[in-house]
């Protein structure tokens, strides 16, 4: 059984046909889907679907594109919000210099707000890192980021920062640019680092993998990026939907 460690089923793109998207995830062999929130409107409706469907669960948190949204008020109503017992990590933060849509120090000081607010609560913290590499790690371990440990989603950096992030506490999660014949550095990685630090996602509606690119991505899709791992590690694909399963139910703590 496959779980997607990353989703927005949350997202517009689901609103007309998410009953027919989780029934396609069923039949595609997912048993969880990790809905993440990226302001406090979506992590709001990731509660609501987690409390709605039992094969869901909820990150909250604000997005770096969003981090000059998070003031005091914010920050304690995702305090609040979190600690509904369906909610098992916080994020997506970090930091995203491609696009800058909130400043680089709104993007720090949203990051750290919240790796301490995963701190009090003792969950783990769902990190989005784009063109800031060093300055993601170096938060990282300044501010003991992985201490109840982790995700670094979509993985897009090198093999010696994610041997130095697992070192710091954090899983390494591929979403479909696994899948891309192009993501030859994300091949390696794949293929090198320890596989009980692995997570597959889908990201979706966004990162579509083959053979279904150029299309609305969807939970079901990451039997995909798993059958590309498989391949990569010279695996079986039960193999790897058996051992992302156990490695997404540690670093969720999802008991059932």
């Amino acid at each position: 059984m496959l779980i997607d460690t990353h989703a927005h089923i949350q997202d517009k793109e689901f609103k007309k046909d998410l009953p027919e998207v989780l029934e396609r995830a069923e039949k595609a062999g997912l048993e969880k889907i990790i809905c993440v929130g990226y302001d406090y409107e979506t992590s709001v409706e990731a509660v609501a679907l987690a409390r709605k469907y039992p094969q869901v669960r909820a990150v909250v948190g604000i997005h770096p594109h969003d981090a000059k949204t998070l003031n005091t008020e914010i920050l304690q109503k995702l305090y609040v919000l979190a600690r509904d017992p369906e909610v098992v990590a916080i994020g997506e933060t970090g930091l995203d210099f491609y696009r800058n849509r909130s400043t680089p120090e709104q993007q720090k000081k949203a990051f750290i707000e919240q790796v301490k607010l995963a701190q009090e609560l003792y969950k783990p913290v769902v990190i989005h890192d784009r063109e800031a590499h060093q300055e993601v790690l170096d938060i990282i371990k300044k501010e003991k980021a992985g201490k109840n440990e982790g995700i670094m989603h979509c993985y897009s950096g090198h093999l010696p920062l994610a041997i130095d992030l697992i070192k710091a506490g954090f899983y390494i999660s591929f979403a479909g640019p696994l899948t891309f014949k192009n993501a030859q550095k994300t091949h390696e990685v794949a293929a090198k680092i320890v596989i009980e630090r692995i997570l597959i996602e889908t990201d979706c509606p966004y990162l579509t993998p083959e053979p279904w690119r150029g299309k609305r991505n969807e939970p079901a899709y990451v039997a995909s990026t798993a059958r590309k791992l498989a391949e990569i590690r010279h695996k079986s694909e039960e193999e790897i939907a058996y051992i992302t399963n156990l490695n997404a139910k540690k670093v969720y703590r999802i008991k059932d």
